[in-house]
């Protein structure tokens, strides 16, 4: 059992959260992957995405708790307002074919920014759900495996498929934050 606290529909609306924030690492993944990338950085570059994905909605989620304290009851609206933002945001970039700025990949810098980028929405996120007082340990740990797991598989498709897959991954991803905000606010 995972917690006392954590009911099955918590656990899987973190699931869908996780696969969701996790698709952005698999887009770009996907892209950096098209640019021909040794298995060796792809498993450095996805160690240092799974950190990034634990350390980041770390941060926002007491970020969030500190927030909640303060807004009272405006503070699950703000989340939801939150989510919709983000899930519209990474939907528009998806249709817009924004693309990421070429970087060398095989620096600490390169790896560094790239981790960064793909993990910042988790962040946002994480603040949303240190709102809504969710399982810390399971939240993190969620996020930092689907951002791992999620950014292996769009290195290594990369490689091998044309970068159109990647955009729909944002999309979809967009697509869920975009509806958990949703049903949040309604």
């Amino acid at each position: 059992m995972i917690g006392a606290g954590l009911h099955a529909g918590q656990l899987l609306t973190l699931l869908l959260m996780a696969i969701a924030l996790g698709m952005d690492a698999f887009s770009l993944g996907v892209g950096i992957g098209m640019k021909g990338i040794r298995l060796r950085d792809i498993l450095k570059l996805s160690a240092i995405i799974a950190l990034f994905h634990i350390i980041m909605p770390l941060m926002g989620m007491l970020t969030g708790k500190y927030v909640s304290t303060l807004l009272g009851d405006v503070a699950s609206s703000a989340a939801g307002v939150l989510l919709l933002l983000l899930g519209g945001h990474m939907i528009y970039s998806s249709l817009r074919g924004e693309s990421v700025e070429s970087l060398n990949h095989r620096t600490a810098w390169g790896m560094l920014v790239f981790a960064l980028s793909v993990s910042i929405d988790s962040f946002s996120v994480g603040i949303s759900l240190g709102m809504f007082a969710a399982d810390v340990l399971v939240t993190v740990l969620l996020f930092g495996f689907f951002g791992g797991v999620m950014s292996t598989f769009g290195l290594l498709i990369g490689r091998r498929v044309s970068s159109s897959l990647g955009e729909y991954g944002e999309a979809l991803g967009g697509v869920i934050l975009f509806t958990f905000g949703l049903l949040v606010l309604f």
